[in-house]
């Protein structure tokens, strides 16, 4: 499989919005009530702030293709969009999500990889993700990555409250 990967630019909104549906859909919807997905998408997902996030210099997209098919995304963060850190020494990988005809391929550490890359191009020490707490795939799958919990946040889906991980890889060698 031929693998590549490539900033996703503000023309192609309208496909960044169809990938952000279809995968937190098959990732999510089992886990949520409608009424609870139906409401973060319309927060998420709509085209003004998937639009304002492209054109923030502090937000990037990243669209990953598997023999020239849309195979999965990234979004990584860097001060002062980030989530929750906001330290200038990180990086966080907001989102990182594979269409389910393409999980089990090698396609989810293609990403972090890519993500870890550019993270050392940046010369930034550590990245920093949010996992949710019942995401155990994600979470087991980010530990072999060499992630390591350090803290939760909360996160507003739909109505609800939830909570995630905090995970951390440090990048350069530092105390941690």
């Amino acid at each position: 499989m031929n693998i590549s990967i490539r900033p996703c630019l503000i023309t192609e909104l309208d496909m960044l919005q169809r990938i952000g549906y279809e995968t937190f859909n098959e990732t999510f919807r089992s886990m949520n009530n409608q009424e609870t997905m139906d409401k973060y998408f319309k927060e998420a997902f709509n085209k003004e702030k998937l639009a304002a996030e492209l054109n923030n210099r502090y937000c990037k997209f990243y669209f990953l293709y598997a023999d020239n098919d849309l195979a999965g995304y990234l979004k990584v963060n860097y001060v002062p969009a980030q989530s929750d850190i906001n330290d200038p020494e990180s990086m966080e990988v907001e989102r990182i999500y594979i269409r389910k005809a393409y999980k089990e391929k090698g396609i989810g550490k293609k990403l972090i990889n890519y993500a870890l890359k550019l993270a050392v191009e940046m010369k930034k020490n550590y990245v920093w993700l949010g996992v949710w707490e019942k995401n155990v795939d994600a979470i087991s799958f980010y530990t072999k990555m060499g992630f390591h919990e350090i803290g939760r946040h909360s996160f507003k889906m739909g109505n609800e409250l939830q909570y995630d991980l905090i995970m951390k890889k440090v990048i350069k060698n530092n105390s941690e």
